[in-house]
């Protein structure tokens, strides 16, 4: 087998591509089904700090797509590895525009195919990109640069904006909004974050108890979003920052290190996500296993974590439980109705993206509308029927076993880290959507991708070349 080699094009490629990728997480952090929903940026200040219409990421991705295309063909970049990890991804994707002939809202999938193309694009070039030896360090600028502003950004809703835009509406709504510039309170009324009750202005209770609780989500949609980025790019940040800092004074590498876990660990604790925690509990006894320490070490270790882990869990979410865990009970009607649906209809589904049409019809009369299964895998089967479902779930389980059977005995740090980010960004789709969120999707299979690639070349070794 070929060994990585140098590739001033496709590391250029890899660069580019990956900022690209970091403008997702920046601003298309929004389910690609609430499009519609998204107010386009006017002036500079709206580019700047709003969320963009996610269609607009298609756009954008489609020109890379094609030049990554281009590029390929130029350096002659077979596809690495097994077969049947480009026959089962193609024939996913094919089915979904099958079903698409007969969905029950056409814009519904039209935007889910634009993003499941996305998805498939990303991990073909994240595949090809695995043959050139920097190309992957290429790529993590773009994207850990955003992911560490999205961090920030989280520190800072709970820290300064959260606390300040409560006492702000707390305020208007005593002083009868005549505190705040009509510009302004136009605007809020606008967004629904001052509302109309019995002919009164006041301020809307959802967004109140939304600011109250603090949970932070940066530049994703909601604080799960946030725990799933940090779920698959902290274990990313922290081997780089490891091997990256070796170089460095050991303060400076202390602080290096230190940083990088203040930022991820807090984030996350504050994002409340209550399934992210105890993934991040299983990820991190797995990754026990894996050092080479002596029995009686690794069992202390992991008694520890779970001890630790499973104590805070108690306590942060002790009047979650003891409320009644609505959350919980909301996703089981979700999944039961995802399934009803898949029975229903199970050839061809109701269509990519349109859970929240046949839920509408099956809900709970008391339950909270959804738009999404808030499970990716139960989706694709009530979305695009059974084939489409096994196609989805067979793909990921092949392209994981076979990558993890290579990097776990492997000595790339690296590569070890993008795996266990992958796994935990996976599990976490049994609870959540992050296949509909293109900051998310387009980085979890670009580095699936990757992984695929290296897992068909001799070059998953403890060289700090790739």
């Amino acid at each position: 087998m070929k060994s990585a080699s140098k590739s001033p094009l496709m590391e250029g490629y890899a660069l580019v591509f990956g900022l690209f990728l970091g403008l997702t997480i920046l601003k298309f952090g929004n389910p690609v089904i609430l499009d519609n929903k998204i107010t386009p940026p006017v002036s500079f200040s709206d580019y700047l700090n709003d969320a963009w219409p996610t269609h607009w990421a298609v756009w954008i991705f489609l020109p890379l797509a094609l030049a990554g295309a281009v590029a390929v063909v130029y350096e002659k970049i077979p596809w690495p590895g097994s077969k049947w990890l480009w026959r089962l991804p193609l024939l996913w994707l094919a089915w979904q525009f099958v079903s698409a002939l007969q969905t029950v809202d056409p814009g519904l999938t039209i935007a889910t195919l634009g993003q499941f193309s996305g998805c498939l694009a990303g991990y073909f070039i994240g595949a090809c990109l695995s043959g050139r030896k920097d190309a992957l360090r290429w790529l993590l600028i773009g994207v850990l640069a955003a992911f560490a502003f999205c961090l920030v950004r989280a520190i800072d809703q709970r820290v300064f904006e959260f606390p300040q835009s409560r006492l702000l509406l707390v305020e208007g709504e005593r002083d009868n909004w005549t505190n705040l510039p009509p510009e302004l309170y136009l605007e809020m009324k606008r967004a629904n974050v001052v509302i109309t009750t019995n002919g009164l202005d006041v301020a809307n209770p959802a967004i109140l108890a939304k600011f109250s609780k603090g949970r932070v989500n940066g530049t994703l949609v909601y604080p799960n979003a946030l725990a799933g980025a940090i779920l698959l790019l902290l274990p990313v940040a922290l081997a780089l920052a490891l091997n990256s800092a070796q170089r460095l004074r050991p303060v400076i590498r202390a602080f290096v290190l230190a940083l990088t876990l203040f930022l991820g660990v807090t984030g996350f604790f504050w994002t409340g996500s209550k399934l992210g925690w105890l993934i991040a509990i299983a990820v991190a006894c797995a990754c026990l296993f894996r050092r080479q320490w002596p029995a009686r070490f690794k069992w202390a270790a992991l008694l520890l974590i779970l001890f630790v882990g499973l104590g805070i869990f108690t306590v942060r979410f002790h009047n979650y439980f003891a409320a009644g865990a609505t959350s919980a009970g909301a996703r089981l009607d979700y999944w039961q109705a995802a399934v009803q649906t898949a029975l229903t209809h199970p050839l061809l589904g109701t269509g990519p993206g349109t859970f929240q049409r046949p839920y509408a019809a099956l809900k709970s009369p008391d339950a909270e509308m959804a738009r999404l299964t808030h499970n990716d895998y139960l989706e694709q089967f009530s979305d695009s029927g059974i084939a489409g479902g096994v196609f989805y779930t067979a793909w990921i389980l092949v392209a994981l076993i076979i990558t993890g059977r290579r990097v776990w005995n492997g000595g790339n740090p690296l590569n070890f880290a993008i795996f266990m980010g992958l796994i935990g960004w996976f599990i976490q789709g049994i609870g959540e959507f992050g296949l509909y969120i293109p900051a998310l999707a387009w980085t979890a299979f670009t580095l699936l991708g990757y992984l695929v690639g290296s897992a068909g070349k001799r070059f998953d070794k403890p060289a700090t070349g790739n």
